[in-house]
């Protein structure tokens, strides 16, 4: 790309500038981006000019030195300023600043692998369509109480907008379930002559509209209502103008406020109380006790947040499932006793990291006796923005765009065969979205083999392969062994097994090795790092690899009797360091007590062992897939005293990773999240001192519980010289208590200072509770 002469000054000028600051930079880059590292106390100052606005995005932007991202970035109102303070020494030697995504510098670069689908045999279908419509017909219309109705403590008391679109059911008698959509983060305005969008000011800027990103749900409302449903999608636009920079947690609890001033707003209405549009729309008709909760984006952890708002309050609505689609997972918030499916899409180019497959992972034994169903579904060929209409170019009415910027990717680009088009995409959405709300609320348990990893789908969702993992409540499964802590199996032959947890070194304290240390951040979504919980163990897993085929691994059984279980399942894939091409394959063997035994080939029963398509960051996923075992069919076996089950090499060598292994039996379940008490971290304010020393932050229980609490809880040392230590550590609770303490290090000094310095505490990743108040403030005062 030629620069014009304009360009060439300013990019030399901004080059002098730098000089004179002592900065390191280097030239302009052809999109006449400029950049500067200028040495500060304690640290340096990146500071990246894009040439273009910042796009909007769901996930956080950081910047990257040399290619390594360093850190979360500050972003300027106009999203074209991008600051990071940081003590990291790479700074000082950098080379090229640029932003990055989930710890991934984008590129546009074409892969060179050559995409081949799976040998997968087409799954069978069944006969109830959630994407086909009903026997209703639907009643839309909106009601709007105004642009700055609500005041959001999530956003320091910024007022947002009211408004909604409301599908019904025509002619239903009754209180119908109801079902609440929450788009995520999209510029919240847009000037229809210039074509150009913002998301720095609300109520929008004179000359300019909002964008209705509520009104893109329409399919998936209009498939829920035709059967009975109220469906209600509101709009978000305030939140998401305000999250960047008067947030806390990136808008999740102002999310989950709209949320619930929503169903306040309806349940009043329901009664025949409050605003009359409303109660002309709602009188009689909607049941706040069987509510179901979606959220795209950073909406799914808005919405995820309010399933614990609601959890918290002293009659908390009846919200029986939760959707987070394609969603943000900030601060790892577990989700136990509730019913719950998370669609991650494949091609997603914003939240590349798929990060919402930790609602499925922190929550699978966040609760020994949890009486909730839950599921991932990995949806391939598809992106981020294609489930919402009003952000698919060609079908919005503001400006939109594919998320999946390189498209000559062979995999994910618009011109790939295995890439969905919007209109395919919009239809799986669709199907899942309502046949999800149908299965829990409606109780349809015909549905059921589109999430319980069956593998099974509809005719509506076309050509679309949807990978599907499950967990059925605890009291219809007989968990073997579950690798999330100290593992009966045993290892013989030549090989080798492993209990491991997170990726990159990131969480010394579990005292376990990383599950990987070469793919990235992006390429793993059980083990990718939380924004606010960077170093929070993830996702224990045992890592079996075997050097020829007398590797085996063998798995005692406590419980004996599995005649009343359905299907042995377990979790798998193949490790970082098996090749794409290599073939890979196991062998499962159950042996009763009189050392008879069945055995099956992996590849028999699951493709969870073929690589996933892609050849280069974010792809491919290293993504634990699902194996059924049917033991319906077992003859010749005591089903009433089964003493072990093993694995082993069947290719001459392997190694893969292994999670979750069970027997089990599919049912849905019900809610019993309201049941549990709330961990919070509060606020504390402390003396630097003029030595090592350490600040007690209060982690408390909202009522004492009957079984010990754990909450993981992260310190963030932000800034350039910080005085406290960033760590994360778990904090107990014993049963019957209501108080504990996490202990933050601190490096006091005798340099005087002018100004007290603020650090965030969150908490996470909860057993035996939920998350109340996660976010809490560490203030260290100068003594000096």
């Amino acid at each position: 790309m030629r620069l014009s002469r304009a360009a060439l000054w300013r990019g030399l000028a901004a080059v002098l500038v730098a000089v004179v600051a002592g900065a390191v930079s280097l030239p302009l880059p052809a999109a006449a981006d400029t950049w500067s590292v200028v040495p500060v106390d304690g640290g340096y100052q990146v500071t990246l000019r894009l040439d273009e606005p910042l796009p909007v995005r769901d996930a956080a932007p950081e910047l990257a030195v040399n290619g390594q991202s360093l850190g979360y970035a500050t972003e300027s109102d106009e999203g074209r300023t991008l600051t990071l303070l940081t003590s990291d020494p790479r700074a000082g030697e950098a080379r090229s600043v640029q932003v990055a995504w989930n710890g991934v510098v984008e590129s546009r670069v074409t892969a060179k692998a050559i995409y081949i689908p799976p040998t997968d045999p087409q799954p069978s279908t069944i006969a109830t369509d959630p994407g086909v419509p009903g026997p209703y017909q639907v009643e839309e219309s909106t009601y709007d109480l105004g642009e700055t109705a609500i005041s959001l403590d999530g956003l320091g008391g910024r007022l947002g907008e009211l408004r909604a679109e409301v599908y019904l059911p025509k002619g239903a008698i009754g209180r119908r379930p109801l079902v609440l959509f929450l788009h995520g983060r999209h510029s919240a305005c847009y000037d229809p002559i210039t074509r150009r969008t913002s998301n720095n000011a609300w109520p929008c800027p004179a000359g300019q509209q909002p964008i209705e990103s509520f009104k893109g749900y329409k399919g998936p409302a209009d498939a829920l209502a035709s059967h009975g449903y109220a469906v209600v999608s509101v709009s978000a636009n305030a939140v998401n103008a305000f999250d960047a920079n008067f947030s806390e947690d990136r808008g999740a609890l102002a999310r989950s406020e709209v949320v619930m001033r929503h169903l306040d707003l309806l349940d009043a209405a329901e009664g025949g109380t409050g605003d009359p549009q409303l109660v002309s729309l709602f009188k009689g008709r909607i049941d706040l006790d069987n509510v179901g909760l979606m959220g795209h984006s950073r909406g799914g952890e808005g919405v995820a947040k309010a399933v614990l708002v609601n959890a918290g309050r002293a009659k908390p609505y009846g919200i029986r499932a939760v959707l987070p689609l394609a969603p943000t997972d900030f601060a790892r918030a577990s989700l136990p006793g509730i019913p719950t499916a998370t669609i991650l899409p494949y091609c997603d180019g914003d939240v590349s990291n798929q990060q919402g497959q930790h609602f499925y992972d922190d929550s699978l034994y966040a609760v020994p006796q949890d009486t909730a169903f839950r599921s991932a579904l990995m949806v391939m060929g598809t992106d981020h923005n294609f489930f919402n209409t009003e952000w698919t170019p060609g079908v919005a009415t503001a400006p939109a765009s594919d998320d999946w910027s390189n498209n000559n990717d062979p995999v994910c680009g618009n011109q790939a065969e295995s890439r969905l088009s919007a209109t395919e995409q919009y239809a799986v959405g669709t199907a899942l979205i309502a046949g999800f709300f149908r299965l829990v609320q409606g109780q349809e348990t015909a549905l059921l083999p589109l999430f319980d990893g069956s593998g099974k789908t509809v005719a509506s969702t076309g050509r679309a392969v949807v990978h599907t993992v499950a967990q059925t409540p605890a009291a219809s499964r007989i968990d073997v062994a579950t690798f999330a802590g100290s593992s009966p199996a045993v290892v013989s032959g030549a090989a080798t097994g492993t209990l491991c947890a997170s990726m990159l070194d990131r969480s010394p304290q579990s005292g376990l090795p990383s599950c990987a240390t070469r793919l990235t951040t992006s390429q793993a979504p059980s083990w990718t790092p939380a924004t606010y919980l960077p170093n929070a163990v993830a996702t224990s897993v045992l890592r079996f690899a075997w050097q020829d085929t007398s590797g085996k691994l063998t798995v005692p059984l406590s419980a004996r009797n599995i005649s009343k279980a359905e299907l042995l399942t377990f979790r798998v894939a193949r490790d970082e360091n098996v090749a794409a091409s290599a073939p890979l394959d196991m062998n499962i063997t159950l042996v009763d007590g009189r050392d008879r035994s069945v055995t099956v080939p992996v590849s028999s029963l699951s493709p969870a062992l073929t690589a996933l398509p892609g050849a280069a960051s974010p792809l491919p996923k290293t993504w634990l897939r699902t194996v059924r075992m049917p033991l319906s069919g077992l003859s010749g076996i005591d089903k009433k005293d089964i003493k072990e089950v093993t694995l082993t090499g069947a290719s001459d060598t392997g190694g893969v990773y292994l999670a979750d292994l069970s027997f089990t039996r599919f049912r849905v379940g019900e809610e019993s999240i309201a049941d549990l008490p709330q961990v919070s971290v509060g606020d504390l304010t402390v003396l630097e001192g003029n030595g090592p020393g350490e600040a007690q932050i209060p982690v408390t229980l909202s009522r004492p519980s009957d079984a010990p609490v754990t909450v993981t809880v992260q310190a963030l040392a932000t800034g350039t010289g910080p005085v406290i230590t960033q760590v994360a550590a778990t904090v107990t609770i014993p049963a019957g208590q209501t108080g504990g303490v996490f202990t933050v290090p601190l490096a006091g000094n005798t340099v005087k200072t002018t100004a007290a310095q603020s650090y965030q505490v969150i908490a996470g990743v909860s057993a035996n509770a939920t998350i109340g108040d996660g976010f809490a403030r560490l203030v260290v005062t100068d003594d000096d």
